[in-house]
């Protein structure tokens, strides 16, 4: 008799972002802005000197340090991740029993339940509100009607662009026992971040990434920022050589260049409003087809529209990537040029679609 696969992954099916080579690409809220010759120069000449022969530092602590200073906090709170996806694996692997019950929000990144499940967790789910508002006094009814461990979400949130202010985040984290691990990926295009008030709590960990704002999404470096009690197990659980040499040495190249960092964030925002702006636009043109363009504190915007997978493959048709969930289309921003020629293509999408009048 063969080897049988275990019930949780028999049924799973990999992830599979949207493939194919499109001119424009706004579905992975990814940053269009690619790094200066000038920082590329800078890479370069550290790359070269690099010993490939060597394991990279198990705890990075260049990075940790470079990114520290950036944001104003202590790097012994800093705990280095293979991106954000592997310390989102780590929490629910390593800093819970089997079966303690972890609490999830929907709409949200998908990944949360995901490894939730996988490590073997009751996974519970908060609706969010109509408008896609987040109840903090629901999710502590729910934290202890369920005897939650860890309440995982993001904020601001991906898919909907929408956040809570700290002051929210603050009458969560206080109002209950629960690990709470907020992930403030999108942080860097709003002003509520709870980072500064880290050492405050014994039960947060912020999530932060370098894939956004920071352009860095090819490196796949994410940092868990916590309290010493917290880092100190984070550190001793993750795998000793989990971010590899190249990864930590440009990002700590790149962190150390905060005039670009500002001027990468400032360019991102300008482009979310000016992508909002245009759809809200064709929202009132068409509101049957566009029936709610979403506030956003993020990189990109979300659409409510009924038309989502004909919309979808028309654009792909015009070489543009949008992601689409079941009702909605995300899009990020791209570059001016982009935006422009994005809300042209929509233009005359929408103007063909069999319903345009409400």
């Amino acid at each position: 008799m063969g080897y049988i696969l275990s019930d949780k992954v028999r049924n799973l099916e990999p992830y599979e972002p949207i493939q194919g080579d499109y001119k424009i690409r706004l579905d992975a809220n990814e940053s269009y802005l690619s790094l200066t010759p000038a920082i590329r120069e800078k890479i370069g000449k550290l790359v070269s000197q690099l010993d490939f022969n060597r394991y990279p530092d198990p705890v990075a602590d260049e990075l940790c340090k470079t990114y520290a200073a950036v944001y104003g906090i202590s790097p012994d709170y800093l705990t280095v991740g293979d991106g954000s996806d592997e310390l989102i694996s780590i929490l629910n692997g390593c800093m819970l029993q089997k079966d303690d019950p972890v609490l999830t929000v929907s709409d949200d990144f998908s990944m949360y339940a995901f490894y939730g499940a996988l490590s073997e967790h009751p996974v519970f789910v908060q609706p969010k509100e109509e408008d896609f508002r987040l109840d903090v006094d629901r999710s502590l009814a729910m934290i202890r009607e369920h005897g939650i461990k860890m309440m995982i979400f993001s904020n601001p949130c991906n898919p909907t662009g929408r956040g809570i202010t700290r002051e929210e985040v603050r009458k969560l984290v206080k109002g209950t026992d629960a690990l709470i691990v907020l992930d403030e990926a999108y942080m860097d295009f709003w002003d509520q971040s709870l980072l500064s008030e880290i050492d405050q709590y014994d039960n947060l960990v912020i999530l932060k990434t370098c894939s956004k704002a920071l352009g860095l999404a090819g490196l796949r470096v994410g940092f868990a920022v916590a309290g010493k009690t917290l880092t100190r197990a984070l550190r001793a659980v993750k795998s000793p050589y989990n971010v590899g040499l190249m990864p930590q040495t440009v990002a700590a190249a790149v962190l150390s260049e905060p005039d670009y960092l500002r001027d990468c964030a400032e360019k991102l925002i300008a482009g979310r409003k000016d992508l909002q702006d245009g759809l809200s636009q064709l929202s009132q043109q068409f509101p049957a087809v566009f029936q709610q363009v979403y506030p956003s504190v993020t990189n990109f915007v979300l659409i409510c529209t009924p038309f989502a997978s004909e919309i979808q493959d028309a654009l792909k048709d015009c070489q543009i990537a949008v992601r689409k969930f079941p009702g909605f289309l995300r899009i990020s921003t791209g570059s001016p040029e982009e935006n422009r020629i994005l809300l042209e293509s929509l233009a005359k999408i929408l103007e063909n679609l069999p319903v345009k009048e409400g």
